[in-house]
């Protein structure tokens, strides 16, 4: 039986597709990609539904952005992982079932590491910072091109638009992915953020679903709540 538990016990990688809604790339003064655009967080950053808060580290600013994930399905037979998938709608067979998320962003410590050129790889890293719904079946969502994701902070949405308005589809993006680095079964693929990303503060509480047909889909509700870094632990983040 799959659960989220197993996902991530089996998620090898995380990629995560940048800049593919037209209206987050305008609110971070980013240029916009001219072919999929992805980096990688780590599975240790996954945050599994009612375990615990997520974390912000100290002298960090933290933005929340809201993304459907999908998750990697068996290979077809005879091969050991998805390799060079077509851009065509039977790239969608790869996929097992999907997951809502929140793609949490030390928005500073990114901000810094594009100035200086350097990799942003800590800006999405920390433990924590990849809250997961409960595995949703591949079933309840027909289209993932046309669902809408909404996010909250304390009550107020934040985020709320339709993957309709991706700048690339799910098959493009699984497509120039696999001719990278191979998808295993079990990998999550993150698929961008649309407009509307900010601060989460400690003490907040962050909600967010997901709507197919204009009807909520009741496992995909997430709800965390975040808190500072205790005192104990050795990082503080300092700009140099």
């Amino acid at each position: 039986m799959t659960t989220v538990a197993t996902i991530k016990q089996n998620c090898r990688k995380v990629v995560c597709i940048g800049r593919n809604y037209a209206d987050h790339i305008t609110e971070l003064s980013s240029a916009r990609p001219s072919q999929p655009f992805f980096f990688l967080k780590p599975p240790s950053s996954i945050l599994l539904p009612r375990s615990g808060p997520m974390i912000r580290p100290r002298g960090v600013t933290l933005h929340h952005e809201v993304e459907l994930g999908i998750v990697i399905g068996a290979p077809p037979s005879g091969h050991s992982s998805w390799k060079n998938i077509p851009n065509t709608p039977s790239a969608l067979d790869s996929i097992s079932s999907y997951l809502l998320t929140i793609d949490m962003t030390a928005r500073n410590v990114q901000n810094e590491a594009k100035r200086k050129g350097l990799p942003w790889s800590i800006a999405k890293g920390f433990d924590t910072f990849l809250p997961v719904s409960e595995h949703i079946e591949k079933s309840k969502i027909p289209d993932p091109h046309d669902v809408v994701l909404w996010l909250s902070v304390n009550e107020q949405v934040k985020q709320k638009d339709s993957t309709n308005l991706m700048l690339f589809d799910i098959p493009r993006m699984l497509s120039d992915i696999s001719q990278v680095m191979a998808l295993e079964e079990g990998d999550i693929v993150l698929t961008g953020t649309p407009k509307g990303v900010g601060p989460v503060e400690a003490g907040d509480v962050v909600r967010c679903g997901l709507e197919v047909g204009g009807k909520e889909l009741e496992e995909a509700r997430l709800e965390v709540e975040c808190v500072e870094q205790g005192k104990e632990e050795p990082y503080e983040y300092r700009e140099t």
